[in-house]
C-alpha cells in the first residue's frame, strides 16, 4: 500500500476492494442456497450473506486501520475468518487523488466508518437482487466524507463482468460510474418498496410526482439520483440507520446532490451519534433544489419525525 497516500485515501481505496470480496460472497451465498434468514425485527431480515460480507468487510478494514472506529449493522463476531475474506488489496486510482489540507492529515481517532454489509436484505431474499447494494461509509467528525458502493449483481453491457463499484469523496471525486441529470418533462420520486406508512405517503402526494419508483435499499434509491432515474428520495419514516445513508450520503454529495433529514440538517455519523436516522431521509439529485422539496412537506408530516 502507498503510505505516503493519505488516511482517508487508503481507507476508500481499501473499502473499495473490500466491498468488491464482499459482493463476490453475496453471489455465492445465493448460489449455495443457504441463506439461513434470521428475522431480527418487523420487516428487517438478516441472512448468512448479511453476515459473512460483514466479517469480510470489517476484518479487512480493521486488519489494515486498527485505530479506526468501524460500525456495522450486524452483531460482531468471534468466529474464525477464511484468509482469503481478509482482503489487502487496494484502488490504485483513489490513492493518488490529491486531497485538500484539510482532509489530508486525520486523526485516527475522528474516524468513524460505517458498514451495512448488504442493503437490501429483503429484495434479495426475494431474488430482486437489482437492488442489492454494500456500503461502506467513511466520516471524519459528524460529517460523511467518503463512500464505497458495491452492486454484486450489476451486469455490466460492455463485458462480462459482475458488479459494479461507486465511490466519491466529498470536495474531492468520484469513480466507478457517470452522473446523468433527471429529466425535466417529470417528476419522478424513489422511495421504499417494504417499509411504507401513512407519513411516507403523505410526503409523496404533497410533491405530487408524476412517477413514484419503489424500491430495496438506501443505496439502491441513492443511485437511481445519480443516474438521472429520480429526482427525489423521499421516506418520512424513522426505519433508516446510519449504516444505510452514511456512504450514499457522501457520494451524493460528491456529484453535487444532497441528503439530510425532513427538517433540512445532515445527520452526525460520529462514533458517539445514535444509530437510527429518526427525522427521515430526504435526498435529491444534482441540480435539484433540495429547498423546494422541504417546503412543500407538510408540518405535520415533519413533526412526526420528531423526538
Amino acid at each position: 500500500m502507498a503510505q505516503s497516500a493519505s488516511l482517508l485515501s487508503r481507507i476508500v481505496a481499501s473499502s473499495i476492494s473490500a466491498t468488491v470480496r464482499a459482493g463476490k460472497i453475496i453471489r455465492d451465498v445465493m448460489s449455495q442456497g443457504a441463506l439461513n434468514i434470521v428475522e431480527k425485527g418487523k420487516n428487517d431480515l438478516q441472512t448468512e450473506a448479511d453476515r459473512c460480507a460483514q466479517r469480510c468487510i470489517i476484518a479487512s478494514l480493521s486488519s489494515q486501520f486498527p485505530n479506526i472506529t468501524i460500525i456495522g449493522e450486524e452483531e460482531s463476531s468471534n468466529c474464525d475468518i477464511p484468509s482469503d475474506w481478509v482482503v489487502t488489496e487496494v484502488d490504485e486510482e483513489v490513492l493518488k487523488l490529491k486531497l485538500p489540507s484539510n482532509l489530508e492529515n486525520i486523526d485516527p481517532k475522528d474516524i468513524c466508518v460505517w458498514v451495512d454489509p448488504l442493503d437490501g436484505t429483503s429484495e434479495y431474499t426475494q431474488g430482486l437482487v437489482e437492488h442489492v447494494t454494500v456500503l461502506v461509509g467513511v466520516a471524519i467528525g459528524k460529517r460523511a466524507v467518503g463512500g464505497v458502493i458495491h452492486q454484486p449483481y450489476y451486469k455490466n453491457t460492455d463485458n462480462d463482468v459482475v458488479g459494479r463499484t461507486i465511490w466519491g469523496i466529498n470536495g474531492v471525486g468520484f469513480g466507478g460510474f457517470s452522473p446523468i441529470a433527471p429529466v425535466d418533462r417529470k417528476k419522478i420520486i424513489t422511495t421504499t418498496r417494504s417499509h411504507s406508512d401513512s407519513n411516507v405517503q403523505a410526503a409523496i402526494n404533497a410533491l405530487h410526482p408524476d412517477e413514484v419508483l419503489r424500491v430495496g435499499g438506501a443505496g439502491y434509491k441513492v443511485i437511481l439520483l445519480m443516474e438521472g432515474k429520480a429526482h427525489a428520495y423521499v421516506f418520512a419514516s424513522k426505519g433508516c440507520k446510519r449504516w444505510d445513508t452514511c456512504a450514499p450520503e457522501a457520494i451524493l454529495h460528491a456529484i453535487g446532490g444532497t441528503l439530510t433529514d425532513f427538517r433540512g440538517e445532515y445527520y452526525s455519523y460520529d462514533a458517539k451519534t445514535s444509530h437510527p436516522n429518526v427525522r427521515g431521509v430526504l435526498a435529491t439529485a444534482p441540480g435539484e433544489n433540495h429547498q423546494w422539496y422541504l417546503s412543500q412537506i407538510p408540518q405535520e408530516v415533519k413533526d412526526k419525525l420528531k423526538q
